[in-house]
């Protein structure tokens, strides 16, 4: 693809593995004229139980390789990174970053009626108080009940997302938030949407379950808009992806994100 002007330059997306691809697939629905990079560190995933340093040097790593394709703008589509790295990555880059806390937090905000909301995550983003801290940015009077989940990511990325193990460990985790009062449930990482059907058979039906992925292509769009960084071209999207580790596996689980329209998975070493 010949870029003639750097409104033509893609957006470059980033997670520990395949869990964001659930952002990549609304950003491509909400912006396809854009053209989009996608990396995957599967060879270090997860990153939600390794240390702050550790999360912030692999995002550092992760966002100079997208601006090696000269990306336009960043979406973290990691909560861990968003969590811990993002203001490290809007000092160190030149390129607008968009991470998906804040997104989630603000619909979270939007749909609670009783203002008690659950919050789920890695043990890296639970520890952060990321989410509470947007949430309670958004509405001071806002309870939050957080649980971290480390197993969830690693049931999703072996394809167990609906057996009895992943069963098992829900209800694990969940049981005792029902109980809190909880009406809305943040998904706080981007590899859980693959759990909602168990997630939402342990905490009830009547409690809503948010995922950022697609508050997050909306507040890309909007990023775009003020930066003036929208496409100008009709040039037709150019979309890639690639991983550092295993890309004949992460073919086979990007197909339940994105089905046979995914482009080819390259490897790569950051």
């Amino acid at each position: 693809m010949t870029l003639t002007s750097k409104t033509d330059q893609p957006i470059g997306i980033f997670d520990s593995g395949i869990g964001g691809l659930t952002v990549y697939s609304e950003i491509r629905k909400k912006l396809p004229d854009e053209s989009l990079i996608y990396l995957g560190d599967t060879a270090r995933v997860p990153y939600g139980t390794k240390t702050a340093e550790t999360i912030i040097r692999y995002s550092i790593e992760n966002a100079r390789f997208l601006l090696q394709r000269k990306v336009k703008a960043i979406v973290v589509a990691c909560n861990t990174a968003s969590a811990l790295a993002l203001s490290h990555l809007k000092s160190e880059i030149d390129v607008p970053v968009i991470g998906v806390v804040m997104p989630g937090a603000k619909i979270a905000i939007e749909k609670t009626k009783k203002n008690i909301i659950g919050v789920i995550g890695t043990e890296a983003t639970v520890a952060s108080s990321a989410y509470a801290k947007a949430l309670r940015s958004l509405s001071k009077d806002v309870k939050v009940v957080s649980q971290s989940c480390p197993l969830f990511v690693p049931l999703v990325e072996e394809g167990w997302i609906d057996n009895e193990v992943a069963e098992v460990a829900a209800k694990t985790y969940l049981s005792g938030m029902k109980e809190e009062g909880i009406d809305v449930l943040v998904l706080g990482c981007t590899h859980y949407p693959l759990l909602k059907k168990v997630i939402s058979n342990v905490v009830g039906s009547e409690i809503l379950l948010v995922d950022s992925a697609s508050t997050t292509a909306d507040a890309l769009d909007l990023l775009l808009s003020e930066y003036k960084l929208k496409k100008a071209s009709k040039e037709k999207a150019n979309h890639q992806i690639y991983v550092t580790d295993l890309p004949a596996r992460f073919e086979s689980m990007a197909r339940r994100f994105l089905g046979d329209d995914i482009p080819q998975i390259k490897h790569v070493v950051i």
